[in-house]
């Protein structure tokens, strides 16, 4: 994130304090705030990044085709080898769980899980599992 908002200085202190080589970020729109923990096999190329979102580690944040790539709101979390991929949008304060893959609108105020990812909470709440489609 550092080498990203510092720009054209990026060469110069590339020799003095390089930068992690498994952590790729491909977004110039990127809120305040943002969290990586453990930046490693990590690929974040998203339209926007919202303000406050955490990423973990080996998380792929990226493109299903020349076009599309995801956009993040505020307060997004998401967990450790995720992959969201595609044109698609993670609504404000929903969480990814773990390994899952998100191939279609995230509802804000959600949790989704598995492979494709479903919602399992919303606004807090447990969803029954007639309500679980994305």
């Amino acid at each position: 994130m550092f080498y990203l908002r510092i720009g054209a200085w990026k060469h110069f202190l590339n020799i003095i304090c390089p930068r992690l080589s498994t952590l790729y970020i491909y977004t110039n729109d990127v809120g305040k705030g943002l969290f990586i923990q453990h930046g490693f096999a990590t690929i974040i190329a998203a339209k926007s990044l919202g303000e406050n979102c955490w990423i973990n580690q080996q998380v792929t944040i990226g493109y299903s085709n020349d076009m599309d790539m995801p956009t993040l709101d505020n307060n997004v979390t998401i967990n450790a080898g995720a992959k969201v991929i595609g044109n698609v949008l993670i609504g404000d304060n929903s969480i990814v769980g773990a390994n899952a893959v998100v191939v279609k609108n995230v509802p804000a105020n959600c949790t989704v899980v598995g492979v494709p990812a479903y919602i399992i909470k919303r606004d807090g709440v447990k969803v029954s599992a007639t309500n679980q489609k994305l």
